[in-house]
């Protein structure tokens, strides 16, 4: 019976009476805030009363979800009910999964239970003094369960939802997609081995991720120099030319493009890098080392000495990143620091008794958690998206309650993994390491978060006073332009709200009706169009929002466009000033003399920032539009290829160049297009008849 039913708006976490040991009741995830995820406030009845009161949105809500039966994920759920009272009571004791969501449909908060009745009830009882939980509350609108048929299945879900829905109220991972991994692409025919931040590719293997980006390309290139993969881009390798280029000529490459390795002997140099990356180092160690003495044997000197280079960087990588821990086996240890509504977490990974790196993370959202509640929340976060589980992994507090978490690390290793705190010896020792550098890392990031608060603050002070402004610019908006000889002019509108940058807020425009190179009469309709919509009621935050400040990029002809922009809308004059790029004036209205800030001054580094910012993205959506303007060109009057066999010919060859390139073979090999047309096409690319 799932439960649906009406509450009202705001926090996290679950409360202390009923929260099953052991369990965190926000599961981390990464900062990312959706679009349109802010709402304000609303102040709904307080008490029960307000669940006797349903809204129209409850109905509309059930329409929404299904009533019962069995979900997408093949679990028994259970429907919105029209009373929250009499859906609370008819709660199952039994283990599973619930979502809190507010009036308008949103996921507030994904969270399991051993037993749901107890767990849901509890958020509306008045014994919990937290203010978190009475927050969370009162932006309940709606309760819906999944039953599962145990605590590790419930696990599993509560991950996958937290992934699909991004609550807010749920623990953070804080900037995940700032750590760097190294991919390896093995559904490509040679794969390759690189450096990324993104996690998102099928047929890919992940490892990381990893502290530090510079660490992470030193490896790389170390591996690289011993293993020769192609270090080059895109699914194929190499160019079209059939010429190997430098690093096949520096033994740097053992040139896959022009088929100087089988796919089956390039095989074998990846699963080498992949079993390095995963902690085997002493069997490649052999393997090299048996090369050498063989080549030495047969008097190959040169390629004994280049198997001994090999070899000693191989050494050398291990010493670096390892440090010996006698004899503690292949384990992850987790180090946590917990401070007001953030902490720090620190992995330290040991394969064979060494440890192989050090991972650090900071996690948001942890107000009135217990350091065992985000411990749990941060395992199933990060090794929900790690493919390497050791067997056992250390942890600081105490595990009892954790079978659950135990089982789903088991499931996703597939075999036995054991969670605990070690009270004495070498593994407690490396515990309290690791929970001591949580802790510096926690204490950094405090005074990096401080000295850049002070730094926005100072910054604003700055602007209000030298702009003669009546407040403080909270929220300021630049708008900048962008073309080439008058081809393809748009224009961008970047946000940024307590001096950092809002990227949900961004806008880019396509100029409409200019006539060449018209950057002010460009200023004048973006300007124009923008407030339009705010006039006109626009719902999308990024419009009905009014700024504090208006910043143009340009001189006095862009500043005067803007305000006889504003000036035709009839609106209340918003606050408006240019800078120019050249000298960094400050043009504002009114005044004949610009504005000097000083060099370095806060309040002038923030507006170049956003400036800068605003220029970066118009260039980015310029450079789309042209693109796609001249792959338009490029396919005009091409016989047999609409839309569908130009999207398959672009993810066959990776960009234009490489199809205009391709040969009449290639191109018949493109997945969906005839062999005919494909003759006929190269035809044609090549004025020549076809073959």
């Amino acid at each position: 019976m799932v439960s649906s039913g009406r509450v009202a708006r705001s926090s996290s976490l679950a409360p202390r009476e009923s929260r099953t040991p052991g369990r965190a009741p926000c599961a981390p995830r990464l900062r990312r805030v959706r679009k349109g995820a802010h709402r304000p406030p609303r102040r709904p009845p307080s008490g029960l009363a307000r669940l006797r009161q349903p809204p129209a949105r409850r109905a509309q809500a059930a329409l929404r979800r299904p009533s019962g039966g069995f979900d997408a994920w093949g679990y028994a759920s259970y429907g919105m009910r029209e009373n929250l009272e009499g859906t609370l009571a008819g709660l199952p004791s039994k283990p599973g999964v619930y979502v809190f969501r507010d009036e308008q449909g949103d996921a507030l908060y994904v969270g399991k239970a051993k037993s749901l009745r107890p767990r849901v009830r509890s958020y509306f009882q008045r014994s919990d003094g937290r203010a978190t939980i009475a927050q969370l509350a009162d932006r309940i609108a709606d309760v819906e369960v999944i039953v599962t048929r145990n605590e590790a299945e419930a696990l599993h879900l509560e991950q996958n939802l937290v992934k699909r829905y991004r609550p807010p109220f749920n623990i953070r991972l804080r900037d995940d997609k700032s750590f760097p991994y190294i991919a390896v692409t093995l559904a490509d025919e040679f794969p390759r081995v690189m450096f990324t931040r993104e996690r998102h590719r099928r047929g890919t293997v992940y490892f990381g991720p990893y502290a530090n980006a510079k660490k992470v390309r030193e490896t790389l290139d170390v591996l690289n120099r011993v293993f020769k993969f192609r270090p080059c881009e895109g699914p194929r390798p190499g160019r079209h030319s059939g010429i190997p280029c430098l690093d096949f000529h520096i033994d740097r490459c053992f040139a896959p493009c022009v088929n100087e390795i089988s796919a089956e002997d390039y095989g074998e140099i990846v699963e080498g890098v992949i079993g390095f990356l995963s902690g085997d180092t002493a069997s490649i160690q052999r393997e090299l080392d048996a090369r050498m003495q063989d080549a030495a044997r047969d008097e190959r000197f040169e390629e004994a000495a280049r198997y001994r280079n090999r070899l000693f960087a191989i050494r050398h990588l291990a010493e670096r990143q390892a440090a010996d821990k006698r004899a503690v086996g292949t384990v992850d240890v987790i180090g946590l620091a917990v401070e007001g509504d953030r902490a720090a977490v620190q992995v330290f990974p040991l394969r064979d008794g060494r440890m192989i790196d050090r991972y650090g993370f900071h996690l948001e959202n942890v107000v009135d958690q217990d350091e065992l509640s985000v411990l749990e929340a941060f395992v199933v976060e990060y090794y929900g998206a790690t493919p390497s589980i050791p067997p056992q992994v250390l942890v600081p507090v105490g595990t009892q309650g954790t079978e659950a978490i135990a089982e789903f690390l088991s499931e996703r290793r597939g075999s036995r993994v054991e969670v605990r705190a070690p009270s004495r010896g070498e593994k407690r020792r490396l515990v309290e390491l690791a929970t001591e550098n949580a802790r510096v890392a926690l204490e950094a990031d405090s005074a990096t978060r401080e000295a850049e608060r002070l730094r926005r603050v100072t910054a604003l002070e700055q602007l209000r006073e030298c702009l003669n402004l009546e407040s403080l610019p909270l929220r300021i908006e630049c708008f900048d332009v962008s073309n080439i000889q008058g081809e393809s002019i748009v224009a961008s509108m970047v946000v940024f709200v307590d001096g950092r940058s809002k990227n949900a807020h961004y806008r880019t425009f396509a100029m409409r009706g200019l006539d060449g190179q018209d950057d002010v009469g460009a200023i004048r309709e973006v300007i124009s169009r923008r407030f339009a919509r705010a006039r006109e009621g626009e719902p999308d935050e990024s419009f009905s929002r009014t700024p504090n400040l208006v910043v143009v990029d340009g001189g006095r002809g862009q500043l005067a466009a803007a305000l006889a922009a504003m000036d035709e809308l009839d609106l209340p004059r918003v606050a408006v000033i240019s800078l120019a790029k050249r000298e960094e004036e400050v043009f504002v209205p009114g005044s004949a003399v610009p504005i000097r800030l000083e060099l370095h001054s806060p309040a002038l580094q923030l507006l170049q920032r956003i400036r800068d910012e605003a220029h970066r993205v118009a260039l980015r959506y310029h450079r789309q539009k042209r693109g796609t303007k001249s792959m338009e060109t490029i396919f005009e009057g091409l016989p047999g290829v609409g839309p569908a066999r130009r999207r398959a010919i672009l993810r066959h060859f990776g960009s234009v160049e490489r199809f205009l390139d391709a040969s009449q073979e290639e191109l018949e090999g493109v997945p969906g297009l005839p062999p005919k047309t494909a003759r006929t096409l190269y035809a044609q690319l090549h004025k020549a008849g076809p073959s």
